[in-house]
């Protein structure tokens, strides 16, 4: 009963569960999000026009570095938030915890 009125909160082994679910989940997701939004704005379609090539194709060598060295930091920068989020979140239930005692 404490659980469903909120006077208990779920531990923190629950937080750390939900973040390795997030951590695999969001960059799939992140994935996802970015093929959509390609198809939807339809810059395939625009390369396929130009000369029946991929975007990826048509991209010379240092922009597929600038591109891959994009991709490679947004993941960092989006798994370091998702940490630091859920660490504050933990901090919280610990801090919590020590008052109450």
């Amino acid at each position: 009963m404490d659980f469903l009125t909120f006077k208990s909160f779920i531990s923190t082994e629950v937080l750390i569960v939900f973040y390795y679910i997030g951590a695999i989940i969001l960059p799939a997701g992140a994935w996802y999000l970015v093929t959509w939004l390609i198809q939807k704005y339809e810059f395939v379609n625009i390369a396929y026009e130009k000369g029946k090539e991929t975007i990826w194709k048509s991209l010379n060598k240092k922009q597929k570095n600038k591109l891959i060295i994009f991709f490679i930091s947004s993941f960092i920068i989006m798994e370091l938030f998702w940490r630091m989020l859920f660490e504050f979140l933990i901090a919280y239930m610990q801090i919590r915890d020590a008052l109450l005692l």
